[in-house]
């Protein structure tokens, strides 16, 4: 038999789980990119005693059974992949998603991740790169002496080269979405790798097909909100007090009844 003690230690357990998660979120809310997580709760099993519908006589049935729930845990981790606000940088690498999809990097290990986080940089090579350094998969090469880079919103980039009137296209940045992006693995460094839960990768152009357009010049910021996790902070501590209370409340009475009865 499941105890109240038992009952009110699972919400605990669960409630300092999203309590962790609102605490990441608030550390992000300043990070190029990242999107909030929420903690699902799911019901444990139930201890029935009488289930609905049962005889209570020769020719009656109750309407209600008689049950006792057993706690609760947590179902998953879900990330909430909304759009995040565009922040101006004026910066010609600076590149945001303006809607669904992400861009493709090389990791060292040979696989690719992909990231929401479009702070690039030149390599030594001239090469598009992350702030970390890791190439994009399909690499982009600025040719020495290039001046005015430009990126449209369908990703393809031009710029002025010494001796060239018209502005030069080096290539096209294409993006890519998953048909369940909550279902890919976060690794760090605002990256992600693809998983049986996201789906394979499908690979677009921007702005066709359901992926969204690439804003030069822009950043995409978290999509934290902090009032809405400092609400959540405040109902998590609120029932998390009312939990322990309760063990709290079943310690005083098994004492009582050893006591007492």
């Amino acid at each position: 038999m499941t105890t109240a003690l038992q009952i009110a230690r699972s919400g605990l357990d669960a409630l300092d789980h999203r309590m962790k998660t609102i605490s990441n979120n608030l550390a992000n809310v300043s990070t190029t990119g990242f999107k909030r997580d929420r903690a699902n709760f799911a019901a444990l099993m139930y201890q029935d005693d009488r289930n609905p519908g049962a005889a209570s006589g020769a020719d009656t049935q109750y309407a209600t059974g008689l049950g006792t729930g057993t706690g609760v845990r947590i179902a998953g981790t879900e990330r909430i992949h909304t759009q995040g606000n565009m922040i101006t940088t004026d910066n010609a690498l600076d590149l945001a998603i303006d809607g669904a999809g992400f861009f493709a990097v090389q990791l060292a290990d040979g696989t690719v991740g992909y990231t929401r986080d479009g702070g690039f940089k030149l390599s030594a090579t001239g090469e598009i790169v992350t702030a970390s350094g890791q190439r994009l998969a399909q690499p982009l090469v600025i040719p020495d002496g290039a001046s005015q880079v430009v990126i449209s919103p369908d990703g393809i980039v031009t710029a002025s080269l010494p001796g060239q009137a018209a502005p030069v296209e080096v290539g096209q940045l294409q993006l890519t979405r998953f048909l369940n992006p909550s279902g890919l693995m976060p690794i760090g460094d605002n990256l992600y790798r693809e998983t049986a839960g996201s789906g394979p990768p499908t690979l677009g152009v921007a702005g066709q097909a359901g992926m969204g357009q690439i804003r030069q010049g822009m950043l995409e910021g978290s999509n934290v909100s902090t009032v809405q996790e400092l609400v959540d902070m405040i109902e998590t501590q609120r029932a998390y007090e009312i939990n322990a209370k309760v063990i709290n409340a079943a310690d005083e009475m098994g004492r009582y009844v050893v006591q007492n009865v």
